[in-house]
């Protein structure tokens, strides 16, 4: 499926999924922005994540909206299971909340876009990223994704280790404005559809 708005059902909940890396020693890691953005959700629905059972992951449910029509059930998602098993325990929560894959969206770090940029996207190929390509072997394509531009790896460095470096200095003096426009365009996804926050977000 290409970048254009499909049919969910309604009243069905959304799968919002910070993906990253559990563990302290990876928290700042620019592989960890699915967890940051996460975790900016669940102060604004006024959450705390708790582990999902037999899912290997940490959970809220919650809403976002306003009041009426336009207010989505929400379930923020961060697997515990480490980055390149991202599949199992997100098809399991799929399976357990009864969420159209459609309903479900990736937020992740994104090599291919310049540092902070944004790109709001359904389906598509996962572009070596480890977690986009376990949720779609569990799952199939066809799923949103939310991202987070964190650019190339300077010089000879491998991609490998500059993922999971922290971000720079320079970097973290916009690392928060960028993690609360994330937020705000995973909002706009699930309150107004995807081409709407596309317009918005995909600068």
């Amino acid at each position: 499926m290409g970048d254009t708005d499909v049919t969910t059902e309604p009243g069905a909940p959304w799968l919002i999924v910070g993906l990253g890396n559990p563990g302290p020693e990876y928290a700042r890691n620019r592989h960890n922005v699915g967890f940051m953005v996460a975790d900016l959700l669940a102060e604004r629905i006024g959450g705390k994540f708790k582990r999902a059972g037999k899912a290997q992951a940490q959970v809220i449910e919650g809403r976002i909206g306003p009041p009426g029509p336009a207010n989505r059930r929400v379930i923020l998602a961060k697997p515990m299971s480490y980055m390149n098993l991202s599949g199992g325990p997100v098809t399991a929560l799929r399976d357990f909340y009864k969420v159209p894959t459609a309903n479900i969206v990736a937020v992740h770090d994104e090599l291919d876009i310049d540092y902070g940029v944004l790109r709001l996207k359904l389906g598509g190929g996962d572009n070596g990223h480890n977690g986009l390509k376990s949720m779609t072997k569990s799952m199939g394509p066809d799923y949103h994704r939310v991202r987070f531009g964190i650019g190339r790896p300077p010089g000879r460095m491998q991609v490998a280790d500059f993922v999971l470096k922290d971000f720079s200095a320079a970097e973290r003096k916009e690392l928060d404005y960028f993690v609360h426009r994330a937020s705000d365009a995973v909002e706009a996804l699930v309150i107004e559809g995807l081409e709407r926050a596309q317009s918005t977000y995909n600068s």
